[in-house]
């Protein structure tokens, strides 16, 4: 790893005064994929400004339906919110699948939606649950957010403080998890509100990221059953093929999973 300077901001503030003065550097909330990525000398920021301390960004609320989650906080305590289970179970199932116990204690929900994996969860989860990103600058549609592989709508120095969504009557996410890393080949949320609107986001199979599944949400606001997606069929040209499983693997990973998520919904 190459010398870098370390920061923990006491508050967004200090993380964006740190920022601005820093050379070529980093906000980190967690590191799950920056400290990786720095340790096989991929990455050399000169400064590294840690947000995971800042109590404006910690926290869950849930105020009858409405969920504001702080974006420093870990997935353990996503997970493990009592309130937030109450309400949308479905996001917690998802929090407590994320990689191991270590990974589930230090890393954060802001800090995966700001990397924007294309294996990761939380994406699937703000896209199909329709979330708005708050920024110390904006807020941002989820629609609006993802823009590619490892690419967001954030601008230089806007940092992620919290995502707030309303909890839909129904929602659940199943993936196909990679054996050793326990990232998603392919992972499906499924979100449906009381006014009959569906949304399906898929994740681990896209070449471009996370999307949402367009003909599966027309199947299932029509028909709320495993059995109205049988006839959609899935195009594997956009998806991903690496040596874990080619896009033709991917495009029917996605539909099973896409069933079992209606099913546990």
């Amino acid at each position: 790893m190459y010398e870098t300077q370390y920061h923990r901001a006491s508050s967004v503030q200090d993380a964006v005064s740190r920022m601005e003065a820093a050379g070529e550097g980093k906000y980190v909330s967690g590191g799950m994929t920056l400290i990786p990525t720095m340790k096989q000398r991929l990455a050399a920021p000169s400064d590294l400004i840690d947000l995971r301390h800042i109590a404006e960004m910690q926290g869950i609320s849930v105020n009858g339906r409405s969920v504001r989650i702080g974006a420093a906080t870990t997935h353990d305590e996503v997970a493990s919110a009592a309130a937030l289970k109450a309400v949308c179970p479905a996001i917690c199932h998802l929090a407590g699948h994320i990689g191991d116990p270590h990974v589930r204690h230090m890393g954060t929900i802001g800090g995966s939606i700001a990397n924007n994996d294309p294996a990761a969860d939380y994406p699937a989860a703000v896209l199909a649950l329709g979330a708005t990103i708050v920024t110390n600058r904006r807020e941002i549609a989820a629609d609006d957010f993802f823009t590619g592989l490892f690419e967001t709508a954030l601008e230089d120095s806007e940092i992620i403080t919290a995502i707030t969504f309303d909890a839909p009557a129904k929602a659940a996410y199943q993936k196909f998890a990679n054996p050793a890393s326990r990232y998603a080949m392919a992972g499906v949320f499924v979100a449906k509100r009381d006014n009959g609107e569906v949304r399906v986001a898929v994740t681990g199979a896209g070449a471009n990221g996370v999307f949402r599944q367009m003909d599966m949400e027309a199947a299932l606001a029509a028909n709320w059953s495993p059995d109205a997606l049988a006839t959609v069929s899935v195009d594997a040209t956009d998806l991903l093929s690496d040596l874990h499983a080619d896009a033709a693997y991917r495009a029917n990973l996605v539909k099973v999973m896409a069933k079992r998520a209606v099913a546990a919904a």
